[in-house]
Protein backbone atom coordinates (compact mmCIF):
# COMPACT_ATOMS: atom_id res chain seq x y z
CA UNK A 1 0.00 0.00 0.00
CA UNK A 2 1.69 3.09 -1.15
CA UNK A 3 2.53 5.78 1.79
CA UNK A 4 3.33 9.22 1.87
CA UNK A 5 4.79 11.34 4.39
CA UNK A 6 3.24 14.87 4.94
CA UNK A 7 5.85 18.03 5.98
CA UNK A 8 4.13 20.88 6.77
CA UNK A 9 6.97 22.97 7.72
CA UNK A 10 6.87 26.41 8.58
CA UNK A 11 5.27 29.87 7.72
CA UNK A 12 2.92 29.17 5.02
CA UNK A 13 4.26 25.57 4.91
CA UNK A 14 1.23 24.10 6.92
CA UNK A 15 -1.32 26.07 4.87
CA UNK A 16 -0.53 24.79 1.77
CA UNK A 17 0.43 21.48 2.89
CA UNK A 18 -3.35 21.17 4.30
CA UNK A 19 -4.60 22.17 0.59
CA UNK A 20 -2.41 19.73 -1.30
CA UNK A 21 -3.85 17.48 1.26
CA UNK A 22 -6.99 17.55 0.21
CA UNK A 23 -6.22 17.26 -3.48
CA UNK A 24 -4.65 14.03 -2.68
CA UNK A 25 -7.22 12.63 -0.80
CA UNK A 26 -9.70 13.47 -3.28
CA UNK A 27 -7.67 11.66 -5.85
CA UNK A 28 -6.71 9.16 -3.70
CA UNK A 29 -10.83 8.36 -3.18
CA UNK A 30 -11.51 8.83 -6.97
CA UNK A 31 -8.92 6.53 -8.31
CA UNK A 32 -8.78 3.80 -5.88
CA UNK A 33 -4.96 4.34 -5.33
CA UNK A 34 -5.54 2.70 -1.44
CA UNK A 35 -2.51 5.67 -0.47
CA UNK A 36 -2.12 6.40 3.45
CA UNK A 37 -0.23 9.57 4.79
CA UNK A 38 1.16 10.19 7.80
CA UNK A 39 2.11 13.77 9.14
CA UNK A 40 6.11 14.36 10.61
CA UNK A 41 7.95 17.32 11.74
CA UNK A 42 10.55 19.25 10.09
CA UNK A 43 12.37 22.43 10.10
CA UNK A 44 11.46 25.53 12.86
CA UNK A 45 8.32 23.68 14.07
CA UNK A 46 10.73 20.52 14.21
CA UNK A 47 13.26 22.40 16.34
CA UNK A 48 10.53 23.65 18.67
CA UNK A 49 9.34 20.02 19.41
CA UNK A 50 12.36 18.50 19.79
CA UNK A 51 15.32 20.21 19.44
CA UNK A 52 16.42 19.18 15.99
CA UNK A 53 15.79 20.53 12.56
CA UNK A 54 15.27 17.17 11.52
CA UNK A 55 14.87 14.21 14.16
CA UNK A 56 15.33 11.01 13.78
CA UNK A 57 11.49 9.81 13.87
CA UNK A 58 11.20 12.23 10.83
CA UNK A 59 13.96 10.52 8.81
CA UNK A 60 13.22 7.28 9.95
CA UNK A 61 9.46 7.66 9.01
CA UNK A 62 10.26 9.31 5.36
CA UNK A 63 13.08 6.72 4.32
CA UNK A 64 10.08 4.01 4.76
CA UNK A 65 7.68 6.02 2.91
CA UNK A 66 7.40 5.98 -1.04
CA UNK A 67 7.00 9.48 -1.23
CA UNK A 68 7.38 12.42 0.83
CA UNK A 69 5.20 16.14 0.25
CA UNK A 70 7.08 18.81 2.34
CA UNK A 71 5.60 22.53 2.86
CA UNK A 72 8.98 25.25 3.32
CA UNK A 73 11.12 25.94 6.06
CA UNK A 74 12.59 28.57 7.84
CA UNK A 75 11.54 32.14 9.63
CA UNK A 76 13.38 34.71 11.12
CA UNK A 77 12.49 33.37 14.79
CA UNK A 78 15.27 30.80 14.24
CA UNK A 79 17.99 33.22 12.29
CA UNK A 80 20.05 34.07 15.34
CA UNK A 81 20.40 29.49 15.97
CA UNK A 82 23.85 28.18 15.11
CA UNK A 83 24.16 27.34 11.08
CA UNK A 84 24.42 24.08 11.88
CA UNK A 85 20.98 24.10 13.90
CA UNK A 86 18.71 26.32 11.72
CA UNK A 87 15.53 24.90 9.99
CA UNK A 88 17.24 24.78 6.76
CA UNK A 89 19.56 22.45 7.92
CA UNK A 90 16.76 19.80 8.46
CA UNK A 91 15.74 20.14 4.54
CA UNK A 92 19.47 19.40 3.57
CA UNK A 93 19.96 16.76 5.79
CA UNK A 94 16.61 15.12 4.51
CA UNK A 95 17.89 15.59 0.88
CA UNK A 96 21.11 14.13 2.04
CA UNK A 97 19.56 10.96 4.40
CA UNK A 98 17.33 10.02 1.35
CA UNK A 99 20.02 10.60 -1.32
CA UNK A 100 17.62 12.33 -3.21
CA UNK A 101 20.12 13.56 -6.29
CA UNK A 102 18.29 14.64 -8.62
CA UNK A 103 15.93 17.73 -8.30
CA UNK A 104 13.36 18.24 -11.45
CA UNK A 105 12.16 21.21 -11.72
CA UNK A 106 9.71 22.27 -14.61
CA UNK A 107 8.98 25.63 -15.58
CA UNK A 108 5.59 25.54 -17.78
CA UNK A 109 3.54 28.99 -18.06
CA UNK A 110 -0.01 28.05 -18.32
CA UNK A 111 -1.99 30.38 -21.10
CA UNK A 112 -4.00 32.08 -18.35
CA UNK A 113 -0.72 33.33 -17.30
CA UNK A 114 0.73 35.08 -19.37
CA UNK A 115 -0.16 38.65 -18.57
CA UNK A 116 1.41 37.67 -14.96
CA UNK A 117 5.00 37.18 -15.87
CA UNK A 118 7.11 40.69 -15.77
CA UNK A 119 8.63 39.51 -19.10
CA UNK A 120 6.06 40.44 -22.55
CA UNK A 121 4.16 37.40 -22.97
CA UNK A 122 5.60 36.75 -26.78
CA UNK A 123 8.58 36.55 -24.52
CA UNK A 124 7.11 33.93 -22.61
CA UNK A 125 4.04 32.17 -24.23
CA UNK A 126 4.65 28.54 -24.65
CA UNK A 127 7.28 28.42 -22.04
CA UNK A 128 7.97 24.65 -21.01
CA UNK A 129 10.90 24.18 -19.98
CA UNK A 130 13.06 21.68 -17.45
CA UNK A 131 15.70 22.22 -15.02
CA UNK A 132 17.84 19.15 -13.67
CA UNK A 133 19.31 20.54 -10.49
CA UNK A 134 22.10 17.93 -9.06
CA UNK A 135 21.24 18.11 -5.36
CA UNK A 136 23.29 16.40 -2.72
CA UNK A 137 26.69 17.49 -3.55
CA UNK A 138 28.96 20.25 -5.02
CA UNK A 139 29.23 23.96 -2.70
CA UNK A 140 26.21 23.24 -0.44
CA UNK A 141 27.91 20.32 0.76
CA UNK A 142 31.66 20.05 -0.23
CA UNK A 143 34.59 19.94 2.88
CA UNK A 144 36.52 22.12 4.24
CA UNK A 145 33.87 24.71 4.90
CA UNK A 146 33.99 27.32 7.67
CA UNK A 147 35.16 30.49 9.26
CA UNK A 148 38.12 30.64 11.29
CA UNK A 149 40.60 33.42 12.37
CA UNK A 150 40.45 36.18 14.97
CA UNK A 151 37.64 38.75 14.49
CA UNK A 152 38.67 41.69 11.79
CA UNK A 153 40.95 39.19 10.41
CA UNK A 154 37.99 35.90 9.87
CA UNK A 155 38.07 33.81 6.44
CA UNK A 156 35.14 32.25 5.50
CA UNK A 157 35.46 28.95 3.15
CA UNK A 158 33.69 26.80 0.96
CA UNK A 159 34.21 24.32 -1.32
CA UNK A 160 32.80 23.16 -4.72
CA UNK A 161 33.39 19.78 -5.31
CA UNK A 162 32.03 17.11 -7.64
CA UNK A 163 33.41 13.02 -8.42
CA UNK A 164 33.08 12.24 -12.14
CA UNK A 165 29.96 9.51 -10.70
CA UNK A 166 28.13 11.96 -9.05
CA UNK A 167 28.57 14.07 -12.63
CA UNK A 168 27.56 11.01 -14.40
CA UNK A 169 24.14 9.88 -12.45
CA UNK A 170 22.73 13.45 -12.50
CA UNK A 171 23.73 13.71 -16.46
CA UNK A 172 21.89 10.50 -17.65
CA UNK A 173 18.66 11.77 -15.85
CA UNK A 174 18.87 14.91 -17.73
CA UNK A 175 19.57 13.14 -20.90
CA UNK A 176 16.68 10.56 -20.41
CA UNK A 177 14.58 13.76 -19.51
CA UNK A 178 15.29 15.00 -22.61
CA UNK A 179 14.61 12.00 -24.47
CA UNK A 180 11.38 11.94 -23.47
CA UNK A 181 10.71 16.01 -24.43
CA UNK A 182 12.13 17.73 -27.72
CA UNK A 183 15.64 15.80 -27.26
CA UNK A 184 17.80 19.16 -26.47
CA UNK A 185 19.94 19.59 -23.42
CA UNK A 186 21.88 22.26 -22.55
CA UNK A 187 24.57 22.37 -19.54
CA UNK A 188 25.17 24.73 -17.68
CA UNK A 189 28.41 25.25 -15.78
CA UNK A 190 31.60 28.04 -15.41
CA UNK A 191 34.26 26.19 -16.95
CA UNK A 192 36.00 29.33 -18.03
CA UNK A 193 37.05 29.57 -14.91
CA UNK A 194 36.15 26.75 -12.49
CA UNK A 195 38.11 23.15 -12.58
CA UNK A 196 34.91 21.32 -10.83
CA UNK A 197 32.67 22.49 -14.28
CA UNK A 198 35.63 21.60 -16.58
CA UNK A 199 35.07 18.52 -15.05
CA UNK A 200 31.30 18.33 -15.17
CA UNK A 201 31.60 19.58 -19.24
CA UNK A 202 33.96 16.82 -20.12
CA UNK A 203 31.82 13.88 -18.18
CA UNK A 204 29.14 15.35 -19.93
CA UNK A 205 30.47 15.40 -23.56
CA UNK A 206 31.41 12.16 -22.74
CA UNK A 207 28.10 11.21 -21.71
CA UNK A 208 26.54 12.60 -25.12
CA UNK A 209 27.81 9.81 -26.69
CA UNK A 210 25.23 7.66 -25.36
CA UNK A 211 22.70 9.58 -26.33
CA UNK A 212 23.20 10.37 -30.13
CA UNK A 213 19.41 11.89 -30.09
CA UNK A 214 20.04 14.38 -28.11
CA UNK A 215 21.70 17.90 -28.88
CA UNK A 216 23.82 18.49 -26.41
CA UNK A 217 25.49 22.14 -25.85
CA UNK A 218 27.29 24.06 -22.95
CA UNK A 219 26.88 27.75 -21.25
CA UNK A 220 28.13 29.48 -18.79
CA UNK A 221 26.40 30.16 -16.12
CA UNK A 222 26.25 33.98 -16.43
CA UNK A 223 25.20 33.83 -20.12
CA UNK A 224 21.95 31.05 -19.09
CA UNK A 225 20.79 33.78 -16.59
CA UNK A 226 21.10 36.15 -18.99
CA UNK A 227 19.18 34.02 -21.51
CA UNK A 228 16.64 33.08 -19.19
CA UNK A 229 15.28 35.87 -19.19
CA UNK A 230 15.80 37.74 -22.94
CA UNK A 231 14.78 34.44 -24.93
CA UNK A 232 13.70 31.31 -22.08
CA UNK A 233 12.01 29.57 -25.08
CA UNK A 234 15.36 28.32 -26.36
CA UNK A 235 15.70 26.11 -23.99
CA UNK A 236 13.96 21.94 -23.27
CA UNK A 237 16.29 21.12 -20.45
CA UNK A 238 18.97 22.30 -18.60
CA UNK A 239 21.08 20.48 -16.24
CA UNK A 240 23.56 22.38 -14.07
CA UNK A 241 25.28 21.83 -10.47
CA UNK A 242 23.63 22.55 -6.92
CA UNK A 243 24.61 26.50 -6.42
CA UNK A 244 23.73 27.02 -10.53
CA UNK A 245 19.91 25.51 -10.45
CA UNK A 246 19.05 27.11 -7.29
CA UNK A 247 20.05 30.39 -8.55
CA UNK A 248 18.44 29.70 -12.24
CA UNK A 249 15.39 27.83 -11.08
CA UNK A 250 14.51 30.63 -9.14
CA UNK A 251 14.90 32.73 -11.92
CA UNK A 252 12.97 30.04 -14.39
CA UNK A 253 9.89 30.91 -11.80
CA UNK A 254 9.05 34.25 -12.54
CA UNK A 255 8.63 33.29 -16.05
CA UNK A 256 5.64 31.53 -15.49
CA UNK A 257 4.17 34.61 -13.25
CA UNK A 258 5.07 33.67 -9.93
CA UNK A 259 7.15 31.25 -7.58
CA UNK A 260 3.88 29.85 -6.16
CA UNK A 261 3.09 28.20 -9.73
CA UNK A 262 6.21 25.98 -9.71
CA UNK A 263 6.53 22.36 -8.72
CA UNK A 264 9.86 20.12 -7.87
CA UNK A 265 10.79 16.52 -7.83
CA UNK A 266 14.16 15.55 -5.49
CA UNK A 267 14.32 11.89 -6.45
CA UNK A 268 16.56 9.14 -5.59
CA UNK A 269 17.76 6.63 -7.84
CA UNK A 270 14.47 3.67 -6.45
CA UNK A 271 12.48 6.50 -7.61
CA UNK A 272 11.54 7.83 -3.67
CA UNK A 273 11.18 11.35 -4.05
CA UNK A 274 9.78 14.78 -2.10
CA UNK A 275 7.98 17.00 -3.76
CA UNK A 276 7.72 20.32 -2.41
CA UNK A 277 6.89 23.92 -4.00
CA UNK A 278 9.85 26.13 -5.39
CA UNK A 279 9.25 28.93 -3.18
CA UNK A 280 10.02 29.83 0.67
CA UNK A 281 7.75 29.80 3.88
CA UNK A 282 6.97 33.53 3.37
CA UNK A 283 6.84 34.35 6.87
CA UNK A 284 5.61 37.49 6.18
CA UNK A 285 1.90 36.20 4.92
CA UNK A 286 1.60 33.37 6.93
CA UNK A 287 -1.39 32.68 8.82
CA UNK A 288 -3.11 34.86 6.81
CA UNK A 289 -5.15 32.50 4.15
CA UNK A 290 -3.10 34.54 1.19
CA UNK A 291 -0.36 31.84 0.38
CA UNK A 292 -0.94 30.38 -3.07
CA UNK A 293 -1.20 26.39 -2.92
CA UNK A 294 -1.07 25.64 -6.75
CA UNK A 295 3.16 24.91 -6.75
CA UNK A 296 2.06 22.54 -4.02
CA UNK A 297 -0.82 20.89 -5.41
CA UNK A 298 1.12 20.16 -8.68
CA UNK A 299 3.68 19.03 -6.80
CA UNK A 300 1.40 16.22 -5.47
CA UNK A 301 0.78 15.45 -9.39
CA UNK A 302 4.75 15.03 -10.06
CA UNK A 303 4.45 12.82 -7.19
CA UNK A 304 1.82 10.31 -8.44
CA UNK A 305 3.98 10.12 -11.68
CA UNK A 306 7.22 10.04 -10.40
CA UNK A 307 6.87 7.82 -7.51
CA UNK A 308 3.07 6.56 -7.26
CA UNK A 309 3.17 5.37 -10.63
CA UNK A 310 -0.56 7.03 -10.81
CA UNK A 311 -0.18 9.02 -14.07
CA UNK A 312 -4.48 9.12 -14.38
CA UNK A 313 -4.27 10.84 -11.11
CA UNK A 314 -1.54 13.33 -11.64
CA UNK A 315 -3.26 14.24 -15.16
CA UNK A 316 -6.62 14.71 -13.66
CA UNK A 317 -4.81 17.45 -11.06
CA UNK A 318 -3.04 18.80 -13.52
CA UNK A 319 -6.33 19.29 -15.47
CA UNK A 320 -7.88 20.41 -12.87
CA UNK A 321 -5.77 23.57 -12.05
CA UNK A 322 -6.19 24.64 -15.43
CA UNK A 323 -9.76 24.60 -15.13
CA UNK A 324 -9.32 26.52 -12.28
CA UNK A 325 -7.27 28.85 -14.14
CA UNK A 326 -9.30 29.51 -17.01
CA UNK A 327 -12.33 29.94 -14.72
CA UNK A 328 -10.10 33.42 -13.73
CA UNK A 329 -9.72 32.04 -10.21
CA UNK A 330 -6.73 33.64 -8.89
CA UNK A 331 -4.36 34.13 -5.59
CA UNK A 332 -2.91 37.85 -5.48
CA UNK A 333 0.54 36.70 -6.49
CA UNK A 334 -0.72 35.38 -10.09
CA UNK A 335 -3.56 38.12 -10.79
CA UNK A 336 -2.44 40.74 -13.13
CA UNK A 337 -5.61 43.16 -12.48
CA UNK A 338 -7.79 41.73 -15.93
CA UNK A 339 -11.20 41.85 -16.33
CA UNK A 340 -13.12 38.68 -14.83
CA UNK A 341 -10.52 37.38 -12.55
CA UNK A 342 -11.52 36.77 -9.10
CA UNK A 343 -8.94 37.26 -6.59
CA UNK A 344 -8.97 34.26 -3.46
CA UNK A 345 -7.25 33.07 -0.52
CA UNK A 346 -4.98 29.96 -0.06
CA UNK A 347 -8.30 28.20 1.23
CA UNK A 348 -10.73 29.12 -1.33
CA UNK A 349 -8.42 28.30 -4.00
CA UNK A 350 -7.94 24.64 -2.96
CA UNK A 351 -11.51 24.83 -2.73
CA UNK A 352 -11.38 25.35 -6.37
CA UNK A 353 -8.98 22.80 -7.12
CA UNK A 354 -10.88 20.05 -5.37
CA UNK A 355 -14.15 21.56 -6.88
CA UNK A 356 -12.18 21.06 -10.38
CA UNK A 357 -11.82 17.44 -9.39
CA UNK A 358 -15.33 16.35 -8.55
Amino acid sequence: MPHVVLLGGDGIGPEIIAQAERVLDQVNTAFSLGLTTERCLIGGAAIDAHGSPLPDSTLAAASNADAVLLGAVGGPQWDALPMSERPEKGLLQIRSGLNLFANLRPALLYPELASASTLKPEVVSGLDLLIVRELIGGIYFGEPRGIEGAPGQRVGFNTDRYTEAEIERIGRIAFEAAMTRSRRLCSVDKANVLEVTVLWRDVMERLSADYPDVELSHMYVDNAAMQLVRAPKQFDVMVTGNLFGDILSDAAAMLTGSIGMLPSASMNSDHQGLYEPCHGSAPDIAGQDQANPLATILSVAMMLTHSLKAPKAAQAIESAVQTVLASGVRTADIASGSAGEQVVGCQAMGDAVVNALR
